[in-house]
């Protein structure tokens, strides 16, 4: 496999490069659990699955009405779920190629969106500054969480699946406790917009990077 020649030979390079979307590409996504797979979304209103590797696009999924702003596939990689700057989020079934489910409830664009690491969850964060947890098993939004002074643009499970983290335009970056339902702690506020997270798998670390310049 094209993926595995270039492990092998110890340099990296161009595994590929296509023309994915008719317009600017806003996010992609590859599957955690092969690593085989990847979507993307763009401002021609689509979903488009990929098999890594190859030029073609394996699925482009058409019934989003404004542009796909966040992707992500779910543990199984069965289905992805997608995030609209109009803020309406949209399952898709992909064994079938069809929607499964939309889901309203954000009032603007729908910038990231993320899947729980073992549970029927997402979350998912927009520019209305609200982070909300969805539940598939009720099809519903199970938990709002407000607080932040800006646009949620980044968002992450704890590797145990007990919390989520989430970063804003307005610096602050918080972490909720799933059980609960609350806010557990602000960790930090940024002078900037925070523009990444990243959370250690094995130990109790994470590191935030923003628009001031620093990283913590």
């Amino acid at each position: 496999p094209p993926v595995a020649a270039m492990a092998a030979s110890g340099q990296p390079r161009k595994l590929q490069e296509q023309v994915a979307h008719g317009g600017p590409v806003r996010c992609v996504h590859i599957g955690r659990k092969s690593g085989g797979v990847m979507v993307t979304g763009g401002d021609d209103k689509k979903v488009n699955l990929w098999s890594v590797g190859r030029p073609n696009a394996i699925l482009s999924l058409a019934g989003h009405t404004s542009s796909v702003e966040s992707v992500s596939f779910d543990c199984s990689e069965r289905t992805v779920v997608a995030g609209s700057a109009g803020g309406t989020l949209k399952m898709w079934d992909l064994e079938h190629g069809r929607v499964a489910r939309t889901l309203t409830g954000h009032r603007s664009s729908a910038i990231t969106v993320e899947w729980h690491p073992y549970g029927e969850f997402f979350a998912s964060g927009s520019a209305d500054t609200y982070l909300k947890v969805w539940d598939m098993r009720q099809r519903a939004c199970i938990q709002t969480y407000r607080g932040h002074a800006g646009a949620v643009r980044n968002l992450l499970f704890s590797p145990d699946g007990r919390w989520v983290v989430s970063g804003c335009d307005g610096g602050e970056v918080r972490l909720w406790d799933l059980t609960a339902g609350k806010l557990l702690t602000e960790l930090c506020t940024h002078a900037g917009a925070v523009s990444a997270l990243a959370i250690h798998p094995t130990e109790f670390l994470m590191a935030t990077a923003a628009a001031d310049r620093t990283v913590r």
